[in-house]
């Protein structure tokens, strides 16, 4: 456990190469006040996390009840839980989503989870502040696709991860190029990376289920909730898949992570 790493953002740690964001980032840490998990998992003495990606390899392994067990259970952006427990579990510790990945629909909200913006522009905070104060979010304000204008948590539930993870994932671990700190040209790490990275700092065990893409297998569904399959995926200029493969299987290879589903 690195005790030195806070899990969420706190206003001990500078903004990632995002201008213009401090006073946004202060007034939404003014309101929701907390930076760390629940007081209970705080006090464990030893905290088994697990990390559950979106990708087919998920469907029909029944492995629901054993992601249940971990004590943190960490989903990404909109993925869903209802109607998927037999193989995805319905405990849900963390949800961690940018503004275009987050739900749309309230009544898809899991009851219990804390709402985790992981921002990778400065609009994403700028979103973040319109969700805490329930404000009006303008739909253009920057973002790619269109973006969740509430989302049911009260401030106290709503945390900022550490943009300290996102930088070391991309640049340290999978060695993304820097781009003079611009975004894309294969250079943003995916979300499932991020959490990773998050999780190695704040877990004693880390555990993922649901990555991985083989292409070889193009009539596989990508997602385990949806009917889309592999064949539709396309050349990314954001990430860098293989990069991130290479660095995935390191850490399965070394044991440093465990893959439930095989599909690293």
């Amino acid at each position: 456990m690195h005790a030195q790493s806070h899990l969420l953002y706190s206003k001990t740690h500078p903004c990632y190469k995002l201008q213009y964001c401090d006073n946004l980032i202060k007034a939404i840490l003014s309101a929701t006040k907390e930076y760390r998990l629940t007081p209970a998992l705080d006090s464990l003495n030893c905290r088994r996390c697990i990390i559950v990606g979106n990708g087919g390899v998920l469907a029909n392994k029944s492995l629901g009840a054993k992601i249940d067990e971990f004590e943190v259970v960490v989903r990404l952006n909109s993925a869903p839980v209802k109607g998927f427990e037999k193989d995805v579990g319905s405990k849900t510790t963390l949800r961690i989503t940018y503004p275009e990945g987050a739900i749309q629909k309230l009544e898809q909200y899991e009851r219990d989870s804390l709402f985790v913006l992981a921002g990778f522009k400065w609009q994403d905070f700028k979103w973040l502040k319109y969700i805490v104060y329930k404000e009006k979010v303008s739909a253009s304000d920057g973002f790619w696709k269109s973006v969740a204008t509430r989302v049911p948590r009260e401030p106290h539930e709503i945390r900022i991860l550490n943009p300290y993870f996102i930088q070391e994932a991309a640049f340290s671990f999978i060695g993304l190029p820097f781009n003079n700190g611009l975004m894309g040209r294969g250079n943003i790490p995916t979300l499932g990376s991020v959490a990773i990275t998050m999780a190695l700092h704040n877990c004693d065990e880390v555990a993922v289920a649901g990555f991985g893409y083989d292409m070889n297998l193009p009539n596989a569904p990508l997602h385990y909730y949806e009917t889309i399959k592999m064949a539709a995926i396309k050349e990314s200029w954001t990430h860098n898949i293989q990069k991130e493969k290479e660095f995935l299987r390191k850490l399965v290879k070394a044991h440093v992570i465990n893959d439930l589903t095989s599909g690293i």
